[in-house]
């Protein structure tokens, strides 16, 4: 009787579980079973650790094997445990010194050739088993590079598992030249998104820009086509900070777990930018598939922005999906095979027409839709959405003069002014766990405005006339920060507060 344990992790969401894979190899009937609540893909583990074992030279030992997946309560999925049910059954068999893998993580897919193939999420699985007091880390070769961003771990690539084999004290025999299994190219290459400076006028809605990226908040443009409402989104990360190291870690496991990370380029540093078509589902943008679901757009749009051109085609019941990550910042996605939960605190762009047709803009005279039309169509995007976006305006269409003047100002110009208020209010919450002012919650924001002020007097008259609600009081008054931050105060005055208020009614108006 032989009996061997190895180690593996479970990804639940980013959350990462380790688990024992323990093999108990006896002689009586042969056979292969797999215990500990393993899903499909798991369960057909035994065929390919058969085959690969076969393949690899070394003989399958006929005897009863059962493997435990421990804790047996947590459902495991997916095919990255193969490398670890084939070590732990080969040393189990006697084929690889005993001990040598008790304390050892191993994560890949086992092909029937013996190849190691790479799998997702290896960047939060090798920080999990980190942070669970592992240092060792055996991986596919394709997914060396990306375990090796995280500090603290020792890991080894190995393209077979004759490799893996050797390298844990077996037969050095095994060990025959193997093409190692290439990872298959992450995302799709976007182009350069452009320069701020190739906007021609619309001062308002770059001023709209630099205010959402100054504080993180959210912002809604309106404006006829070709007013420029997909060029201004599509700048605003130009304009956005690095990411700090902490965030940068946070980005790159999400994408990690995607599948749409590319470990050559090290961790992700800039903020991400995800503009799903207006035709995408509710599990596209959320998240979804079977079992456990998989990140969507607005978890890959985590620490970077989400844009939603033409806003007013996507389904409402789409849109309704939002609200609780633009209130939370983490996605809670339930399924039948269980929940998870995902970072989502991302600024939200919404652009769109006023109407079906573009043209109701200032008197609307070239509009040729019905009053009807013209409310159905803004109507898809619903008060309680909207009263959770900061910054709301009109693009106008460019007039000559504006056209004249020639460029605006540089990506690199602005970027300095948003990363300067962005340094204000970081050393202002300094020790609070918040980072931007959009993350400032209501009841730090009241206690600072004095009763009876000049201030509590503009934000309680636009209360009273059905301006704000109270959610929207607390988000004029977050906007009032990142312009005093902009200002340069310490502080906001009544001026910073009414261009909040401004800023926040435009297209309403």
């Amino acid at each position: 009787m032989g009996i061997a344990t190895t180690t593996a992790v479970s990804l639940v969401g980013l959350d990462g579980h380790m688990v024992q894979v323990q093999a108990h190899l006896s002689a009586t009937v042969p056979g292969f079973t797999v215990v500990g609540l393993p899903d499909a893909a798991l369960s057909e583990s035994r065929d390919r650790v058969r085959a690969a074992v076969t393949s690899t030279g070394l003989t399958w030992p006929v005897r009863k094997i059962t493997v435990n997946l421990s804790p047996a309560g947590l459902r495991k999925r997916g095919s990255g445990y193969d490398l670890a049910v084939a070590v732990s059954v080969l040393a189990g068999a006697g084929e690889i010194p005993a001990g040598q893998v008790d304390r050892v993580v191993h994560i890949g897919e086992l092909g029937l050739d013996g190849r190691v193939h790479p799998v997702r999420g290896v960047l939060p699985a090798v920080a999990a088993a980190v942070e669970a007091g592992f240092e060792r880390v055996v991986v596919a070769a394709a997914d060396a590079e990306e375990a090796r961003l995280v500090p603290g771990a020792s890991v080894v690539g190995v393209a077979s598992l004759a490799e893996a084999v050797v390298l844990h004290g077996g037969d050095d025999k095994l060990v025959r030249g193997v093409e190692p299994v290439r990872k298959e190219p992450a995302g799709t290459s976007r182009r350069s998104a452009g320069d701020l400076s190739d906007v021609v006028g619309q001062s308002d809605a770059r001023r709209a820009l630099e205010i959402a990226a100054a504080g993180g908040h959210h912002l809604f443009l309106v404006g006829p086509p070709g007013a420029g409402k997909t060029m201004l989104a599509s700048r605003l990360p130009g304009i956005l900070p690095d990411l700090t190291d902490t965030e940068a870690v946070e980005v790159t496991a999400v994408h990690s777990v995607a599948g749409s990370f590319d470990p050559a380029g090290g961790l992700i540093r800039r903020p991400p930018y995800e503009d799903p078509h207006h035709t995408a589902t509710a599990a596209a943008v959320i998240g979804g598939g079977s079992g456990i679901p998989r990140p969507g757009a607005v978890t890959r749009a985590h620490r970077g922005v989400l844009f939603l051109d033409e806003a007013a085609e996507f389904r409402p019941s789409v849109l309704e999906t939002l609200r609780q990550p633009l209130e939370r910042g983490e996605l809670t996605v339930h399924r039948s095979g269980g929940s998870v939960r995902y970072p989502a605190r991302f600024q939200m762009v919404l652009a769109a027409n006023p109407c079906p047709c573009g043209q109701a803009i200032g008197k609307g005279l070239r509009c040729t839709c019905t009053p009807m039309m013209r409310r159905r169509y803004l109507g898809r995007l619903s008060g309680p959405l909207l009263d959770r976006v900061d910054l709301q305006v009109d693009v106008l269409p460019v007039d000559p003069a504006e056209r004249a003047a020639g460029p605006g100002e540089s990506t690199a110009v602005v970027a300095q002014r948003v990363l300067a208020a962005r340094q204000a209010a970081r050393d202002r919450l300094w020790g609070t766990g918040w980072t931007t002012n959009a993350e400032i919650p209501g009841a730090w924001l009241r206690e600072r405005v004095e009763p009876g002020g000049k201030i509590d007097q503009i934000v309680t008259t636009a209360l009273s006339s059905g301006l704000l609600s109270l959610r929207g009081v607390d988000r004029v008054l977050r906007v009032a920060w990142t312009l005093a931050d902009l200002h340069g105060k310490s502080s906001p005055g009544p001026d910073e507060v009414n261009e909040a208020v401004a800023l926040r009614g435009g297209p309403r108006a």
